[in-house]
C-alpha cells in the first residue's frame, strides 16, 4: 500500500452511519450473525461514535469522524470513559466490537490499521455458572404440572431436556419438531442448525401442550403468548423466575441455567464432553469445558466430605496425644 493510498483512507468520514451500517450488513450477510449480535455490534459502535463526537479529536471541519485518526489511544480514552458506568465484561464486549470493526475496515481497505488490535482487554472474573441439582430440577419441572400449565411445563421440560439457548427454545416453530423421533432441529449462533434429542418427560410434555392448541401452521411460532404471538426471552425468564420461587429454590435461576444443568448431569452421569459439545452447539470444546470444573468442584467437595484423610477432615481432627516414655 502506498503512502497517497493511506493518506486517501484516512480523510474517510464515517458519513452518518455508513460504514457501520455497512458493517452490520457484512455481519449479517456473510457471517451469519444471528439479528441480536447485528444489535449488540451496531449499538456499540453506535456509542463509540458518539463518544468521538463529543470528544471533538477525529472530526473533521464538516463535523464527521476521520476513521484514520482513530489511534489506539482514542481507544484507551473510550475504555476509561467506559469504566466509570460499565462492567469490565461490557467493556471487554465494546472493545471485541471495536477489534472486528476496524478489521473489516482494514479488510475492505478503508483504513490503513487496526487501532484496537493491540489494545489490552480488561481482565475479567470468571464465574461458575448456576446450576440446579437433580432434585431440584425436577422439582422445577413438576411446579407448572401441578397447576396443569400445559405450556409452561412444555417449556421447562424442553429447556432441561435439550439444553435449549432460551433464543433457541423461543425461535422454535412445530415443523422443527419431531416427536415420534424424539429430536428438535435448532437454529443456533451463526444460523448452524443442529439436531438434539428431546427427553421422554419433554416429549409427554409437548405433546399434551400440543393437543390443547389443536391445529398449528408449521411456519408460525411453537411457543404462544395470550395474543397468540410468539414468546419473548424475557417472557421465559420471568417464568422461570416465578416457578423457581414455588419450587422452594432461593437462588437466582435463568433460563440458561437450565442449560447448565442439562450439560453439568449428563457430564456427572458419564457422557463424552465431545459429545456434550455437540448437543449444546458450542463451536469451541474450550466453551464445554466450563462444566467440567463444575463437576470436579462436586467431586471434591464429596472427597472432602467423605475421606477421612481429606484436607478438611484432618485439618477439624484433633491432634491425637501420644504418651511421653518415661
Amino acid at each position: 500500500m502506498n503512502k497517497q493510498d493511506e493518506e486517501t483512507m484516512v480523510s474517510l468520514p464515517f458519513r452518518q452511519h455508513h460504514l457501520i451500517n455497512e458493517f452490520i450488513r457484512y455481519l449479517s450477510g456473510e457471517k451469519n450473525a444471528s439479528p441480536h449480535t447485528c444489535r449488540c455490534y451496531q449499538r456499540d459502535l453506535e456509542e463509540f461514535e458518539d463518544f468521538l463526537k463529543k470528544s471533538e479529536t477525529n472530526l473533521s471541519p464538516e463535523g464527521d469522524i476521520e476513521m484514520g485518526k482513530v489511534d489506539r489511544m482514542s481507544i484507551r480514552k473510550y475504555l476509561s470513559f467506559l469504566h466509570r458506568k460499565n462492567k469490565k465484561s461490557s467493556i471487554a464486549r465494546k472493545l471485541s466490537t471495536l477489534r472486528s470493526f476496524f478489521k473489516y475496515l482494514v479488510r475492505e481497505q478503508l483504513t490503513p490499521s487496526n487501532p484496537a488490535k493491540t489494545v489490552s482487554t480488561p481482565k475479567v472474573e470468571k464465574f461458575l455458572p448456576t446450576t440446579l441439582t437433580v432434585d431440584e430440577a425436577f422439582r422445577l419441572m413438576e411446579s407448572p404440572a401441578k397447576n396443569k400449565k400445559l405450556r409452561d411445563c412444555a417449556i421447562l421440560e424442553l429447556l432441561y431436556s435439550s439444553g435449549l439457548r432460551v433464543g433457541e427454545l423461543v425461535g422454535l416453530n412445530p415443523n422443527q419438531l419431531d416427536l415420534d423421533l424424539g429430536i428438535v432441529k435448532v437454529m443456533g449462533k451463526g444460523r448452524k442448525e443442529r439436531i438434539v434429542p428431546v427427553g421422554l418427560k419433554a416429549v409427554e410434555a409437548l405433546k399434551a401442550y400440543l393437543e390443547e392448541r389443536g391445529a398449528l401452521d408449521g411456519e408460525g411460532p411453537l411457543f404462544i403468548n395470550s395474543r397468540g404471538g410468539r414468546l419473548t426471552a424475557r417472557t421465559v425468564g420471568r417464568l422461570i423466575k416465578k416457578y423457581t420461587k414455588r419450587s422452594g429454590i432461593f437462588r437466582k435461576i435463568s433460563p440458561h441455567s437450565l442449560r447448565h444443568s442439562f450439560a453439568t448431569h449428563l457430564l456427572d452421569a458419564g457422557a463424552d464432553i465431545r459429545e456434550i459439545q455437540e448437543m449444546l452447539g458450542h463451536a469451541s470444546l474450550s466453551t464445554t469445558q466450563r462444566y467440567t470444573h463444575l463437576s470436579l468442584g462436586k467431586l471434591m467437595e464429596v472427597y472432602d466430605k467423605a475421606h477421612p484423610r481429606s484436607f478438611k477432615n484432618l485439618k477439624q481432627s484433633p491432634t491425637p496425644v501420644t504418651k511421653r516414655e518415661s
